[in-house]
C-alpha cells in the first residue's frame, strides 16, 4: 500500500466513523471554527485538567478532509499536555504548508495529512481544527475563528 492509498483509506475511515465527535458536558473550553471557502464549521470542546487535555471532542459539518482531521487530532491530543498539543500544532502546520521531511513514526496517522499539502485549497480544510484548537488553548476571549 502507497502514501497515497493510506491517505484516502484513513480519510475515508474517520470521515464515515469520526472519533469523539460529541459534545462534552461541562467542557472548560469550547470554541467555534469556520472555513468560509469550504464551509466547514466545527465546535471543539476541551476539558483540561491542569496543563493536560483530558478530553478533546467536536461537532460540526464539513468535507471529509475536515472531518478527518478533527477526529484525528481529537484522538492524539487526549491525555497530552498543553506544551505537547502547541508543539503537535507548529509541526501539523508546518507539514500542512511547508515541503519538510515527515517524521511518520513521531506523527503516526496524522502523517497522512501531508497529503493534503497536494491540494492547496483543502489546507484550511485540514488546518481549521487545529487553528479553533490552539484559539481554545489560548483562551483569548474569542468565541470564533476563522481560517481567512
Amino acid at each position: 500500500m502507497d502514501l497515497k492509498d493510506l491517505y484516502r483509506d484513513v480519510i475515508v475511515d474517520h470521515n464515515r466513523a469520526p472519533r469523539n465527535f460529541r459534545k462534552i458536558a461541562g467542557a472548560d473550553r469550547m470554541l467555534e471554527g469556520f472555513n468560509p471557502l469550504c464551509g466547514d464549521k466545527l465546535t471543539l470542546y476541551v476539558k483540561l485538567d491542569g496543563e493536560t487535555i483530558q478530553d478533546l471532542s467536536f461537532e460540526g459539518s464539513g468535507c471529509a478532509i475536515s472531518v478527518a482531521s478533527a477526529s484525528l487530532m481529537t484522538e492524539r491530543l487526549k491525555g497530552k499536555s498543553r506544551a505537547e498539543a502547541e508543539k503537535l500544532f507548529d509541526t501539523v502546520h508546518d507539514l500542512l504548508t511547508k515541503d519538510v521531511p515527515t517524521d511518520a513514526d513521531a506523527l503516526g496517522k496524522l502523517a497522512v495529512l501531508a497529503g493534503v499539502r497536494e491540494f492547496p485549497s483543502r489546507v484550511k480544510c485540514a488546518s481549521l481544527c487545529w487553528h479553533t484548537l490552539k484559539g481554545a488553548l489560548d483562551q483569548d476571549g474569542k468565541t470564533s475563528v476563522s481560517t481567512e
